[in-house]
């Protein structure tokens, strides 16, 4: 039918035009549709690409951590190093066992305390209630004393904390 035979039949025109104005309209609203599911694509494959970056820069960052995660610890104790080997040549050329013994015991002394400033701390075992969550039992012996017994009585490898975390236990000998 064409438009002059529409304007004759007064029954179809309005309802061909209500018709083609609802398919405008759908057609409108599903470019709508269409340009909002596009922007929305935009924003995800942006998102995604950020948090992409966002794992290998940090992957990347703990990688570089773990590198040199020591290194501050090394750089103190290179001082120790080097008052080792000033008490080495020191020991080579005198003969004095009281001055040797003082410079070793100054040595030890400066090295406990850089491990303590980097937040070691040595656990105190001997007379302690044996806990096996700190300790680890080499033997056991029998004590004369009763108080003794299920306590350490000897402590053959120290145990040590790092900033409150157990690195290593101790290795004692427990009471019976």
């Amino acid at each position: 039918m064409d438009e002059k035979e529409m304007q004759h039949n007064p029954e179809i025109a309005p309802e061909q035009s209500a018709q083609s104005e609802n398919l405008s309209q759908d057609s409108r609203e599903l470019d709508n549709l269409q340009k909002e599911l596009q922007e929305q694509k935009e924003k995800y494959i942006r998102l995604y690409a950020d948090f992409d970056n966002f794992k290998r820069r940090n992957a990347k960052e703990r990688v570089e951590l773990i590198q040199t995660a020591g290194r501050e610890v090394i750089q103190s104790m290179l001082e120790v190093m080097d008052d080792c080997d000033r008490a080495e040549k020191q020991m080579q050329k005198s003969d004095d066992l009281k001055q040797i013994r003082e410079g070793i015991q100054l040595v030890f002394t400066k090295f406990r305390n850089t491990l303590q400033s980097k937040g070691l701390k040595e656990m105190n075992s001997i007379g302690e209630e044996f806990n096996p969550d700190v300790h680890e039992a080499i033997t056991e012996i029998p004590v004369p004393d009763e108080n003794m017994k299920g306590k350490v009585v000897d402590e053959v490898e120290k145990g040590y904390m790092l900033n409150d975390k157990i690195i290593r236990f101790s290795k004692v000998v427990v009471g019976k």
